[in-house]
């Protein structure tokens, strides 16, 4: 299995930012022009951007759509965008502006019956984005944590025929602290299929740590903060797991 790294473009009030532990009152803006951003990633050698819209994960309203479609337009690689996912109008409008991918999170928790039908319609062009606090998902925005574990929900919906996971350790987002290795390989091995991991990157170390299991199901990183803050240089990352592909075959 291979592992993609996915530069995140966090989208607040039509700008790039990033979020402490899911926090909305502990925001660093990063660029007033996320296009410029998207432009950026895709010049170092990115072959996909992660993007979440934070006001619609927050309030269902996807302000930030016309940003997308910007971003969308202006890069030649593939888009997962999410947030605020929870209808398969709001769904289908993502696919017309040029998104590849959409994450659906809440959605699952509040109302499987149109994960289901997402699933049965566009098979692994939607990705089930679990977000967890101390191993129990967390939905809208971060803000409500249920009763229901990751693994749990995972397994649910590998029946209803998800294929891809992104998985957030939320007390490692924004962080800096190291990605939860185990919980992810947890994940991945209760579900059978690729997770990509999210939260706590901090350099190019913590990336060859996740990539040794790609074939254990890891199959990518989402890094944000650490290559807004210089922790982590993308080409230099890239090439390293290029190497390191190499070196073990994958």
């Amino acid at each position: 299995m291979s592992f993609t790294l996915y530069p995140a473009v966090d989208l607040r009030g039509g700008k790039c930012v990033r979020l402490y532990q899911g926090d909305y009152g502990a925001e660093t803006v990063y660029d007033e022009d996320p296009v410029r951003v998207a432009r950026k990633w895709r010049a170092e050698g990115a072959g996909w951007l992660h993007v979440v819209d934070l006001d619609a994960a927050r309030t269902g309203e996807p302000v930030n759509l016309p940003v997308i479609r910007e971003m969308a337009l202006s890069v030649d690689i593939p888009l997962q965008v999410g947030g605020g996912v929870r209808s398969m109008e709001r769904l289908e409008l993502l696919f017309s502006v040029g998104v590849e991918r959409v994450i659906l999170g809440s959605a699952a928790i509040d109302d499987p019956r149109f994960v289901r039908e997402a699933l049965a319609r566009y098979g692994d062009r939607i990705a089930l984005g679990i977000d967890a606090r101390g191993g129990r998902v967390a939905t809208h925005g971060w803000l409500r944590t249920t009763e229901v574990t990751a693994e749990e929900l995972a397994k649910e919906m590998v029946r209803h025929g998800a294929e891809t996971f992104i998985f957030t350790d939320i007390s490692r987002d924004g962080t800096l602290s190291g990605p939860n290795v185990e919980a992810i390989l947890s994940l991945a091995r209760a579900c059978g299929k690729p997770v990509i991991a999210s939260g706590g990157i901090r350099d190019a170390q913590d990336l060859l740590r996740l990539a040794r299991h790609a074939g254990e199901g890891v199959a990518g990183a989402v890094v944000g903060r650490a290559l807004y803050t210089g922790g982590l240089d993308l080409g230099e990352a890239l090439k390293l797991l290029s190497r390191e592909r190499g070196e073990d075959g994958r």
